[in-house]
This record gives C-alpha cells, sequence and structure tokens, in this order.
C-alpha cells in the first residue's frame, strides 16, 4: 500500500489544455472517488496515474516515488475497466492469474493467490467457468480478483460499474466497498455517479472542466459546498436554485419573498442565488404557498414538483401526505440548512 501525491499535474493537447494544474494528495488505505460530468477530466487524471497518458506538467507520486516516466507495468498499481476486458478463451482461474504468469510467479503460487483473491470475492465455484458463462457482476468480479492477485500498493477503477443494471450497481458498490475495508490498499475510484462518490468514498474530489472544484469528505460536500457547481452535482434529488435579490424582508425571488438567517443579512440588496436541498423544506401552515404540479410517492417519501413563485422546485417529505396536482400547500425552508450563492460566480456566501 502506498499513498498517491499529485502535484500542479497538467494535460494538454496540443494547444487545448485538458487537465489544469491538479494538486492532490491520497493517504495511504484511501478510498478517493474522482467524480464530475462527463468530459471533466476524471478518467484521463486517472489513466494519468495509471501510466496510461503521458502528463504534459507536473508530478505524480506513488509511495513516495516520482512514477512519470515509469510504465504502467512498474508503478505498481492493478487497474479495473469498465468493459471487464477478460480473455473468452480463457477460464476465470486463468484469467485472474494470468498477470503473475506473466511476470513468471510459479504455478503453485499463483494457484495460492487465485483461490486466495476467488474466496474473499465468492468465485470459487466459478474457477472453471469461461466469461461468456458469467453474469455481468460475475465478470467485473473476476477483473477485480485479476486486480486482487497481483498485490499492488494502488487500486485504480475507472467506472467499474456502468455497465451493470441499476439493482446490480447497488450490490456492487457494496462489495467494492467491503472489499477496501478487508484489504485496506489505497483506491482511486472513478465515476460520473454522484450517488456512487457518496455512498463509498473516504474523500470525493470534485471536478469540472480539468479543474478541481472541492475535495472533501461527502458530508463535507454535502452540507458545506463551496460553490453552486458542487452543490448542484453532490446530492440527490439536486439542489433547488432560485436567483434573486438579498432585501432585508428577505430573499426576493421572482414571484416570491423567500425567508432568510439573520447572519446573511451583511450582503443586502446584492444578486445572489438561493439554494435549498428538497428533504429541506417543511411542511407548515405558516410558510409560504407553493402550487404542486406533480406529486411522486415513493414508499418511505414523497417527493413533490411544485412552484415557488414563478420558479419550478422539488420537494422530498417523509410523511405519507395526501397531494394533488393543481393544490396549494405551504411550506417553510429550514433556515439553517439555505444555500446563498454569488450570482456573479456562483461562490457560496455563508
Amino acid at each position: 500500500m502506498a499513498e498517491v501525491t499529485l502535484s500542479d499535474v497538467r494535460k494538454s493537447y496540443g494547444a487545448v489544455d485538458i487537465i489544469h494544474g491538479v494538486d492532490l494528495e491520497i493517504r495511504d488505505g484511501e478510498f478517493v472517488v474522482l467524480v464530475g460530468p462527463s468530459g471533466c477530466g476524471k478518467s484521463t487524471l486517472l489513466r494519468m496515474i495509471a501510466g496510461l497518458e503521458t502528463i504534459t506538467g507536473g508530478d505524480i507520486k506513488i509511495g513516495g516515488r516520482v512514477v512519470n516516466d515509469l510504465d504502467p507495468k512498474d508503478r505498481d498499481i492493478a487497474m479495473v475497466f469498465q468493459n471487464y476486458a477478460l480473455y473468452p478463451h480463457m477460464t476465470v482461474a486463468t484469467n485472474m492469474g494470468f498477470s503473475l504468469e506473466h511476470r513468471g510467479t510459479s504455478k503453485a503460487e499463483i494457484a495460492e493467490r487465485v483461490k486466495w483473491a476467488a474466496d474473499i470475492l465468492g468465485l470459487a465455484h466459478l474457477l472453471d467457468r469461461y466469461p461468456r458463462q458469467l453474469s455481468g457482476g460475475q465478470r467485473q468480479r473476476v477483473a477485480m480478483g485479476r486486480a486482487i492477485v497481483r498485490d499492488p500498493q494502488v487500486f485504480l477503477f475507472d467506472e467499474p460499474l456502468s455497465n451493470l443494471d441499476a439493482k446490480l450497481r447497488v450490490v456492487m458498490r457494496g462489495e467494492i466497498k467491503s472489499l477496501h475495508q478487508k484489504l485496506k490498499t489505497t483506491t482511486v475510484y472513478v465515476t460520473h455517479d454522484q450517488v456512487e462518490a457518496m455512498t463509498m468514498a473516504d474523500k470525493i474530489v470534485v471536478l469540472s472542466g480539468g479543474k478541481v472544484e472541492q475535495i472533501g469528505a461527502p458530508l463535507d460536500l454535502y452540507d458545506r459546498p463551496v460553490n453552486q457547481f458542487v452543490a448542484g452535482f453532490i446530492g440527490s434529488p439536486a439542489m433547488n436554485f432560485l436567483p434573486g435579490t438579498i432585501t432585508s424582508e428577505g430573499f426576493s425571488a421572482p414571484g416570491i419573498m423567500l425567508p432568510l438567517p439573520e447572519a446573511v443579512h451583511e450582503f443586502r440588496d446584492r444578486k445572489a442565488v438561493y439554494g435549498i436541498r428538497p428533504e429541506h423544506f417543511v411542511l407548515d401552515d405558516n410558510g409560504v404557498p407553493a402550487e404542486i404540479i406533480l406529486v411522486e410517492p415513493m414508499g418511505s417519501e414523497t417527493q413533490v414538483t411544485m412552484k415557488l413563485g414563478e420558479t419550478q422546485v422539488t420537494g422530498v417529505f417523509r410523511e405519507r401526505v395526501s397531494l394533488s396536482p393543481g393544490a396549494t400547500i405551504r411550506v417553510r425552508p429550514d433556515l439553517a440548512s439555505i444555500h446563498l450563492f454569488a450570482a456573479d460566480g456562483g461562490q457560496c456566501l455563508n
């Protein structure tokens, strides 16, 4: 196991800059998730750590050793891809042990390490099968097993669950997290799915346009986003945003006046964006009026699309409420959970 350090890492294709000076410290044994929308540079960053992409500037260290010019095979990393990359003509056991065989490891040691990995991943009864005889989840476990047997310093995962159906993704998410808890190997995991990031990571790195927007523990990013981009990306359903002006009476949004905590009145008369998560609306007879557009019962909660003034927002209520489209309810934003963002740049004001 080892720490991974990125210092002012850059990547350009000709005159086009893709990665803009990323600094990142990943501690030994930490599970770090790189997350962001498609095209933000997260997979490129992972491939640079792996040595599959050359870097244009900066340094990458693994275990204190600069690896900028080392081949992937010399970096002591193991990578799991989204397409499994299994050899179709090889059995599960042969697929898992192939990299060790290529290194000249003895057959006895290969068999021992394959059995060890198969026991961890629940593959012992599948070792004689071929990839075509496996389900998607089983193939992904084999791909993980192939990485485990190498006992690398660092695991790299590139959107490994994107080819699986929703139910299986939830199962595999738990299996990967459980595997990390058993092995304690430093792990860097790439996904565009913020739910994966929130549930799996010790630390999340939010990327946008090749730049780091924020780094922190999942709940830190959820509770204290540094800007509107992070606030809108982390959380499901997404945070609601209402543009308007901070006034002495409250927040003046199109068609409605919303309450504000006392502490933000120092920004009076400033243009801003009012951010509130769906679950931070409370049903209250003394609240602001909201016209119901759509009601979606989810079992444990009710998701409601509604209009606050002229803006459509989403609310999530834990209680089972009887609501109908076209009706008007009154809701109160939880003042302790409101975020205000600058209209010019999106930085968090409070």
